[in-house]
């Protein structure tokens, strides 16, 4: 047998109801005590759509990449840190989180660093981003493990509307 299941291809352009739809026609084929493993995939929906649908492990470019281009994961959902209503704002990117760049600097700053195209701005938002989604997996870790993750997942989504 194999150690584990890969599953490539689910995320280079398709909608995602055709993603979900083949999630849906592997879960219950794959082993459930070998780790599965969905590449490519990553905004904070789809790894909790993933992992509803048996999903265990990720990889994507998409947290770096973002925080880059000034795109910052929140509980709230993606603030856009150029964005001009943020040019006075000095509250933190996402007041539910304690990451090192939450502790200590406004998003007024961090727009400032952005838009003079100062590095130390890309490194904050990756910080940031990396450590949503560390926080974003070990919750959805615990919610597993205590048999409540449909309860997690609801939460995760009101949040955000």
């Amino acid at each position: 047998g194999f150690d584990g299941y890969a599953v490539g291809g689910l995320s280079v352009g398709e909608p995602p109801a055709d993603r979900w739809r083949v999630l849906d026609h592997l879960s219950s084929r794959l082993p459930g005590e070998k780790p599965h493993y969905l590449m490519g995939v990553g905004t904070p929906e789809d790894i909790v759509e993933s992992v509803a649908r048996g999903i265990d492990m990720f990889d994507c470019v998409m947290p770096t990449r973002n925080a880059r281009n000034g795109h910052l994961f929140t509980h709230q959902g993606v603030v856009r840190i150029r964005h001009a209503a943020h040019q006075y704002d000095d509250s933190p990117v996402d007041p539910l989180c304690d990451c090192y760049t939450c502790r200590n600097y406004s998003r007024a700053y961090l727009r400032h660093l952005d838009k003079c195209n100062e590095i130390l701005g890309a490194r904050l938002n990756t910080i940031h981003n990396l450590y949503y989604y560390q926080k974003l997996m070990r919750d959805i870790r615990s919610a597993i493990e205590n048999g409540r993750f449909e309860a997690f997942r609801k939460a995760f989504y009101e949040m955000r509307a």
